[in-house]
């Protein structure tokens, strides 16, 4: 039996490929290298995951007027912090939050604003997560 994949399926067609570049670009803007990474790393198991997220959660939401970059990304750590589990997706947004300014120490008061809500556990896993990408910014360049 041959199945027909409909437009809303096709990732590659014309306008998909313009939001998922467009979502690639705000993804560089916030993300760095970091974003990119994640994308690519879903390539080969599951590409239409990666252009959802690039289309969907970049183009489509990150880059809507209403909030600033500053303010996605803390909610960004709330939401990230309260599910627990994510910690690698957490540690992109730390990073993402340090770029677009938001200070190590607003950080950590976010995260000790979240346990209130969320408990404990998941703000003391936020916190060593934390701690990996502040001592990874803080590392000499590797040459």
């Amino acid at each position: 039996m041959t199945t027909t994949v409909g437009p809303q399926y096709d990732i590659d067609s014309p306008d998909n490929l313009a939001r998922r570049r467009h979502g690639q670009a705000v993804l560089s803007r916030i993300d760095g290298h970091q974003g990119e990474a994640v994308i690519d790393s879903l390539a080969d198991m599951n590409p239409a995951l990666g252009h959802h997220i690039a289309a969907f959660g970049f183009g489509d939401i990150y880059d809507r007027p209403g909030l600033d970059p500053r303010s996605r990304q803390l909610v960004t750590l709330g939401a990230l912090i309260a599910l627990g589990g994510c910690e690698p997706q957490l540690k992109v947004h730390i990073g993402a939050a340090l770029n677009v300014g938001i200070s190590r120490e607003e950080i950590t008061e976010a995260i000790l604003h979240a346990a209130c809500y969320c408990g404990f556990p998941r703000a003391v896993n936020a916190t060593f997560a934390a701690r990996e990408v502040f001592t990874e910014r803080d590392a000499p360049p590797a040459n």
